[in-house]
């Protein structure tokens, strides 16, 4: 009975290392926390509706959130949370949320939508300033390799890139 309680113990632990590793893998960029929705924030909290539409980084809010493949995304308004809701493919940052460059390059670094463009009514996002320099010398190029190179590293862990 003992070595049977053993195996399971055993089997049960090998299988939660393994399901943790899943969950390790990072599609899209996120905070490290949960939001009330139970999810991890996408987007820094900025409203992904708002940023395509009108260009511009309005801060979202609990009230107006949307979970979309494990992320949630906060809103500044109903109309902006129905309309990612009616299509977040129109909405969400390219390349999961994280830096264009960065998975240009192969990796998967933050992308904080202080540095972003939008081309052709798509949103990209840079680690940071520097970062998003680099990006404004080639905005094709990069853009066309981090294409590339996205459904390759899409589900691996950044740690394991």
């Amino acid at each position: 009975m003992k070595n049977k309680f053993s195996l399971i113990a055993i089997t049960v632990a090998s299988m939660l290392s393994l399901s943790q590793g899943a969950l390790a893998v990072d599609e899209y960029n996120v905070s490290s926390g949960l939001t009330a929705a139970g999810a991890p924030l996408g987007l820094h909290g900025i409203d992904p509706v708002a940023f395509v539409s009108l260009g511009n980084r309005i801060g979202g809010t609990a009230k107006f959130t949307a979970v979309h493949e494990g992320a949630a995304y906060y809103f500044a308004s109903q109309d902006n949370l129905d309309a990612f809701k009616a299509n977040p493919t129109n909405y969400l940052p390219q390349n999961g949320g994280f830096c264009t460059f960065g998975v240009s390059k192969g990796k998967k670094f933050d992308g904080d939508p202080k540095y972003a463009a939008l081309v052709d009514g798509k949103l990209y996002v840079f680690l940071n300033e520097e970062i998003f320099a680099l990006f404004q010398k080639d905005r094709s190029g990069t853009i066309t390799q981090a294409a590339k190179n996205w459904p390759t590293i899409e589900h691996i862990a950044a740690s394991e890139l």
